[in-house]
C-alpha cells in the first residue's frame, strides 16, 4: 500500500486525505498548527491518523508523496527536508485530477478569479448541467471528487495550487489579469509569480481552450512570448475581437466560431451592458470571461443571458450591506490588494468614504491617487500600521481618520458620509493584524453596519 502524507490539514489537506483513504492509500495528515474541530471530525470519521502542533519526521519522511496544502509555505523546516529526501511534492488540485476524467475548467488572475468562478458555475448549472465548484474557493476539488461524480468541474485556483500542479490537464483555463501580488512568495521577482499564473495552461492540447483578457499588459506580453497548443479566446473592452469577446456601443459581443458542434455564423451572443446584474467595467470582464466559457461548452445564448442577468454577487466582493441614513454600505473585503481596490473604486458612482489599511503585502498606491482624488471625500484607515497609507494619501483627501476595530471604522465613516454617500470596505491589504481572516473582517464590518 503506498503512503500518502498530507501537510495542512484545512479544506484543501482534508479534502486530500479523504479522497486518498477512498482510494486505499495509507494516509497521515500532519498539521504544524491547531487543526480545527470541523476537520478532526471529518479525519476521525473516516478512520484518517493525523498529528497536530507538530511534524513529526519519522512519520512523514517515509511517505511515497506528499500532498502539500497551499498554506504551507515553501521555506517550512519540514517541507524542506521532504524537499531534500527527493519525495515527490504536489497540491490537492493534482491528486484529485487523477481520480476523475469530467471536464475541467479552471480560473486564476490576480483578481477577479472568484467572481468568474461563482459566474460561470452559475450559468452551468443554471442551463442543467451536472457540474459542481470548488478549488481556492468553497469545497476543495478532492472532497468534491471523493463525494460524488460531476461531469464538469469549476475550479478557482491560486497560484500556490499551480505552483504544485503537473500532470493536471485543464480543459478550459482562464486568466483574467496579471499585477503584483504575493511577491514575498515568489522572491520578489514578478516574473515568477507570472510564470506560476501561466502553468494553468501547462498540459492543454487542441482540444481545449484558454481564454484571456487582451487589455492586461503583462498577459498581452507573455502571449508574443509563449506557444500555446488550445484554442484562444481572448476578451477586451479597447478593441474589437474576432474570435472571443469585446465590448461594442455598451453591448457585449461574444463570438467562437470555431468551437467544435456550432455551426459559423450560429455563435454570436450579444447583450448590454446595463442588462448584466454585476456593473462596474471589471464585471463586464468576468462576464465576458464566463460567457466565453459557457459557450464553449455550447450553454445556450438564452441561458448565458438569462444567468449573467440574474447572477446575485458573492460575499465579501462588492457586497451591498444596506443603506442607513441615505448611505450605501459596500463590503469589499476580499479586495487584498492595489489592484482589486482600484476596480472597486472604479466602479463607485457616489462620493466614497473609503475604509482601507492592513497588512501591507508591498503595495504601490501610486496608481491609485488619481481614482482617490477623484471620488474619495474621507479615508478610514482600519489598521495597526497606517504610516504608509497615510504618506500616499495625506495630499489628496482631507480627512484621514485612524481605527483599530471594525466598530470604530464603520461608527467613523458614518460621521464623515452624508447622504448619497457610499461607505466602501476595500482594504487593500491582508487582514491578518487584527482579524482572522477577510472573511471575519467583512462580516465584522456587516455586523458593526447593522449595529448602527
Amino acid at each position: 500500500m503506498k503512503r500518502l502524507v498530507v501537510i495542512g490539514s484545512g479544506e484543501s489537506g482534508t479534502g486530500a486525505a479523504v479522497l486518498a483513504k477512498k482510494k486505499g492509500w495509507d494516509v497521515f495528515v500532519s498539521d504544524k498548527g491547531k487543526i480545527k474541530d470541523k476537520y478532526k471530525q471529518v479525519l476521525s470519521n473516516h478512520g484518517i491518523i493525523f498529528e497536530e502542533g507538530k511534524h513529526t519526521a519519522s512519520l512523514i519522511l517515509n511517505a511515497d508523496e506528499v500532498v502539500k496544502s497551499p498554506g504551507v509555505p515553501e521555506k517550512a523546516v519540514m517541507v524542506i527536508e521532504i524537499r531534500k529526501r527527493k519525495i515527490p511534492v504536489i497540491s490537492e488540485i493534482e491528486f484529485a485530477a487523477r481520480y476523475t476524467n469530467a471536464t475541467l475548467i479552471g480560473i486564476t488572475g490576480t483578481n477577479g478569479k472568484t467572481t468568474t468562478t461563482f459566474l460561470i458555475y452559475h450559468i452551468l448549472k443554471k442551463a442543467g448541467y451536472n457540474v459542481a465548484m470548488g478549488g481556492n474557493v468553497g469545497k476543495s476539488f478532492a472532497m468534491l471528487v471523493a463525494q460524488g461524480k460531476h461531469d464538469y468541474y469549476v475550479l478557482e485556483l491560486s497560484s500556490f495550487q499551480l505552483d504544485g500542479m503537473f500532470r493536471t490537464r485543464i480543459n478550459i483555463a482562464i486568466l483574467t489579469n496579471i499585477t503584483p501580488d504575493h511577491l514575498d512568495s515568489y522572491h520578489y521577482r514578478f516574473e515568477n509569480y507570472i510564470n506560476s499564473k501561466f502553468r494553468i495552461t501547462r498540459n492543454q492540447t487542441k482540444e481545449d481552450a484558454f481564454i484571456y483578457c487582451a487589455d492586461d499588459e503583462v498577459i498581452k506580453k507573455e502571449i508574443k512570448k509563449r506557444r500555446f497548443p488550445a484554442r484562444l479566446f481572448p476578451y477586451s473592452i479597447k478593441k474589437k475581437i474576432k474570435n472571443g469577446a469585446h465590448l461594442e456601443k455598451e453591448k457585449i459581443k461574444i463570438n467562437i466560431n470555431n468551437s467544435r458542434g456550432i455551426p459559423s455564423g450560429q455563435t454570436q451572443l450579444n447583450m448590454f451592458v446595463e442588462e448584466l446584474a454585476l456593473q462596474g467595467k471589471h464585471n463586464i470582464y468576468n462576464s465576458m470571461a464566463a460567457g466565453i466559457a459557457a459557450r464553449v461548452v455550447e450553454v445556450r445564448k438564452s441561458d448565458i443571458r438569462e444567468s449573467l442577468s440574474d447572477f446575485q454577487n458573492i460575499e465579501h466582493r462588492l457586497e451591498y450591506v444596506t443603506k442607513v441614513h441615505g448611505v450605501e454600505y459596500i463590503n469589499d473585503s476580499k479586495a487584498t490588494n492595489v489592484n482589486s481596490a482600484w476596480y472597486a473604486l472604479e466602479s463607485m458612482q457616489s462620493p466614497v468614504v473609503w475604509i482601507v489599511g492592513g497588512i501591507d503585502k508591498g503595495n504601490d498606491y501610486g496608481m491609485l491617487k488619481e481614482l482617490v482624488k477623484q471620488k474619495v471625500k474621507g479615508i478610514v484607515c482600519l489598521g495597526t500600521d497606517n504610516k504608509k497609507i497615510q504618506k500616499a494619501f495625506s495630499k489628496v483627501v482631507d480627512v484621514i481618520v485612524e481605527t483599530t476595530t471594525a466598530d470604530e471604522a464603520v461608527r467613523a465613516a458614518a460621521r464623515l458620509a452624508t447622504k448619497g454617500d457610499t461607505v466602501l470596505l476595500s482594504p487593500c491589504c491582508s487582514s491578518f493584524d487584527l482579524f482572522d481572516n477577510y472573511e471575519d473582517r467583512g462580516r465584522k464590518f456587516k455586523h458593526a453596519v447593522k449595529s448602527l
